[in-house]
């Protein structure tokens, strides 16, 4: 794992951006074509306001897979990761397509199958994820499951994961966040060539200290990305702020 400090949240939005467009631009010479894993929340949002900024890229040549979304939620809603996705990238680029999790479906369980299927025909070049406060990857809440081969999964959310959406202002009260999502899988994650983690803000320092100097745990869902060799983690001074100087390169 790499880990480099950016001085601002802007700044490490397009460092990540630049890395994660570099990965996107080797599959396309390499194959010609990309697939990419996108996360949402307010950590994203610098990264993606860079990425869908740089002309460099052949967007009809890219597929997107979305990395989560709650159950029972309308597609409307202000929290719903579709809605977000459809704003931050599908609607400003030409995508060649983008899989969306259908956080109403009738039947997850034939949910996470269709795009299990669909991922397996897709190597991912590069996965844009982030680390929540309770170190959850993905909605991959602690302890986490990093045993099972399903690419998609029906996972319960814990309360510090769903305190942390109505902290960020995407629901009015605990009791409208939904309790239930659907989620990609810690190993699928784990199959994409490049990771590119984007963790901004103070209230994520505990969470990507124990991700980044801790054992790999379960209880620490993102700290499984030290075992992926092609991973960078992209900080601010706030995020970085409880990790040692010697873990720090400054971008």
């Amino acid at each position: 794992m790499n880990i480099v400090v950016a001085p601002n949240a802007m700044l490490l939005g397009q460092a990540a951006a630049a890395d994660g467009a570099a990965a996107i631009l080797d599959a396309i010479a390499a194959r010609g074509r990309a697939n990419i894993i996108v996360a949402t929340g307010a950590s994203q949002m610098e990264t993606l306001k860079s990425l869908t900024s740089d002309v460099r890229i052949d967007w009809t040549r890219v597929t997107g897979f979305h990395l989560d979304e709650y159950l029972g939620i309308l597609e409307s809603h202000r929290a719903s990761f579709r809605l977000y996705l459809k704003r931050r990238l599908v609607d400003l680029v030409p995508l060649a397509g983008f899989n969306y999790v259908d956080g109403e479906a009738e039947d997850p369980v034939a949910e996470c199958e269709r795009l299990g299927a669909l991922i397996a025909d897709h190597p991912i070049d590069v996965a844009f994820v982030g680390i929540g406060e309770n170190g959850h990857l993905a909605f991959n809440d602690p302890p986490a499951d990093f045993e099972t081969e399903q690419p998609y999964l029906v996972v319960e959310l814990d309360e510090a994961c769903r305190r942390q959406q109505l902290g960020e202002g995407w629901f009015d009260s605990l009791g409208d966040v939904p309790g239930k999502a659907i989620s990609m899988s810690v190993r699928q994650i784990l199959k994409s060539r490049r990771i590119i983690c984007s963790v901004p803000d103070q209230r994520k320092a505990t969470a990507v200290a124990n991700s980044v100097e801790g054992q790999i745990t379960p209880d620490v869902p993102a700290s499984i990305l030290q075992s992926h060799d092609l991973t960078t983690l992209y900080l601010d001074p706030c995020s970085a702020s409880q990790i040692r100087a010697d873990h720090q390169s400054p971008s």
